[in-house]
C-alpha cells in the first residue's frame, strides 16, 4: 500500500505506526506542513494518516493549510481511503465529517488507560483485554461523534477517545504511536501545558512511566485489522 502522513509539528511523527507500515514493506510518504509543502491528490496514496499539532482544527487565518488539509482528509474519506487520524487528526476527520471540535473540560496529559467499547472489541480483538493498560494523551480539545460513528474508547476525562466511521475512518483521540523519544520531545516543546490539575501527569511523572512508551502492542491491535 502506498501511506501518506500529514505531519503537523516536527517532532510529532508517525513513531512506531510509520516504522511498522516500512517494516511490512509498504511505502510512506509526507506532507511537512512546518515547511510548506504541497498537498498530493488522493489518487496519489491508499492509506492517510494525519497526525496530531500544537493548533487548533480552527486556526485557519494563523494556518491557511488547514483548508486544503481538510478538503484533502474529505476527499479521501469519499473515496473510500483508509483514513487514520491521530489527535488533532481524530479532531480534523470529526470536523470534516459533521462533528463539532471544542475545548475539553479537562486537558488529559500523560500514561493512563481508556475503557474500550463492545463494538472495539468486535471490530479489534486484540483490544478484548486491553483495558488495564495505558496509553499516552496529550490533548486540550475533544469532539462530538459525528453521524454514523461508532465509539471505540472512553475515559473519565474524555468521553469521545476514538471511533470509526464506516469500515475505512479510525479516529484515536490518543497517542498509539509515541515513542520514548517523541514523549520527550513533546514535554521539551510543550511542557508549558503541565499545570497541576487532575488529568495532567508531572514531566517526572511521565519520565517515570516511559517503558510504557513502546505502544507496539496496540498499534499492532489497531491498526493491523484496520488498514490490513
Amino acid at each position: 500500500m502506498r501511506f501518506h502522513c500529514l505531519q503537523h509539528v516536527p517532532f510529532e511523527t508517525a513513531g512506531i505506526l510509520g516504522d511498522r507500515i516500512l517494516e511490512k514493506g509498504h511505502s510512506l510518504t509526507y506532507t511537512p506542513f512546518y515547511r510548506g509543502n504541497v498537498l498530493p491528490p488522493a489518487t496519489a496514496f491508499d492509506g492517510l494518516v494525519i497526525m496530531g499539532g500544537t493548533m487548533s482544527v480552527h486556526d485557519e487565518a494563523e494556518f491557511p493549510w488547514l483548508r486544503a488539509e481538510k478538503e484533502l482528509i474529505a476527499t479521501a474519506i469519499r473515496q473510500k481511503k483508509k483514513v487514520l487520524g491521530i489527535c488533532m487528526g481524530a479532531q480534523l476527520i470529526a470536523e470534516v465529517s459533521g462533528g463539532r471540535v471544542y475545548s475539553s473540560p479537562h486537558k488529559e496529559i500523560g500514561f493512563a488507560p481508556v475503557r474500550w467499547t463492545a463494538a472495539a472489541g468486535q471490530r479489534f480483538p486484540g483490544l478484548k483485554a486491553a483495558d488495564a493498560r495505558p496509553v499516552f494523551h496529550w490533548h486540550g480539545e475533544t469532539f462530538d461523534l459525528p453521524p454514523g460513528a461508532v465509539l471505540l474508547a472512553s475515559t473519565p476525562a474524555c468521553k469521545n477517545q476514538a471511533f470509526l466511521l464506516g469500515d475505512h475512518v479510525l479516529a484515536v483521540q490518543f497517542h498509539p504511536e509515541v515513542t520514548a523519544g517523541i514523549v520527550r520531545d513533546m514535554v521539551f516543546h510543550e511542557g508549558h501545558e503541565l499545570i497541576t490539575a487532575p488529568y495532567i501527569q508531572s514531566a517526572g511523572e511521565m519520565f517515570s512511566q516511559l517503558p510504557l512508551a513502546d505502544l507496539g502492542w496496540l498499534v499492532d491491535a489497531l491498526f493491523d485489522p484496520f488498514f490490513y
